[in-house]
């Protein structure tokens, strides 16, 4: 039976509710009582995509055809043969497009951080397995920290680990130079502009350890790419990169 701290918080809940009802980040319709941990009301949450088709078992890029893992279930992208990445799995679920791009905006640019653990739980609930022994985040360098007052991919890997329940790594990965925004350019100027712009301040918590690397949205995969090499080059025994959702 619920204690009296219970049942007087669920009160309060209906009451605020009754008092300030919550609406849809998207459409503005008014949510409906219990789904407190979706910011979405149904039909908005309807047309969020799951990317369930073929897919790249290394990087996660959505194949056109089925065809494609017809003859070879493992059939790598044709970046991944040529350029084959440090990381050896991405978890990318979503496609950035329409509800779920409009909150990743809101959550990163407009400060709606009470949005990272909707987003987090999205991504989780994806999952079917978590062998993880860390995790941690792309970090942002300082002097962007100090402009934007938060790094909303590690924001995001905090929710996940607790939802995990694995350890966080908060300061797994450091910048070593104030990269250029990536949004804007090219495949090339991405791998330029991140290469060589991170370092770890101390191994020891990775090494021999499975990470998992948190990032909000998967374009090229230039700084996951570029993060997990580092985190293997310090002794990491594999690296597993996460994105909310991925550029289509």
């Amino acid at each position: 039976m619920p204690g009296i701290a219970e049942r007087g918080s669920f009160f309060l809940q209906k009451l605020l509710h009754l008092i300030y009802p919550r609406a849809c980040i998207h459409c503005n319709l008014p949510l409906a009582e219990g789904r407190s941990n979706l910011p979405f009301c149904p039909g908005c949450w309807g047309t969020l995509r799951l990317q369930t088709g073929p897919h790249c078992p290394i990087c996660a890029t959505p194949f056109s055809s089925p065809s494609a893992l017809l003859h070879s279930p493992d059939h790598h992208c044709g970046e991944c043969r040529e350029h084959p990445p440090a990381f050896s799995r991405a978890i990318t679920p979503y496609a950035y497009e329409g509800v779920l791009a409009d909150a990743i905006q809101r959550f990163k640019y407009q400060k709606q951080t009470s949005l990272a653990d909707p987003l987090a739980r999205l991504w989780v609930e994806t999952l079917t397995t978590a062998p993880f022994d860390r995790v941690t985040a792309i970090p942002l360098h300082p002097a962007r920290l100090r402009t934007r007052e938060f790094n909303q991919s590690l924001l995001l890997a905090q929710k996940i680990a607790r939802l995990i329940r694995v350890p966080l790594l908060i300061d797994g990965l450091s910048r070593s130079r104030d990269t250029l925004p990536q949004v804007g350019l090219s495949r090339k100027e991405r791998e330029q502009n991140v290469r060589r712009a991170f370092y770890l301040s101390n191994p020891i918590p990775i090494r021999e350890k499975r990470i998992l690397l948190v990032d909000d949205v998967y374009t090229t995969g230039a700084t996951l790419r570029e993060g997990a090499k580092t985190l293997l080059k310090g002794g990491a025994k594999e690296v597993i990169v996460a994105a909310i959702a991925r550029m289509i």
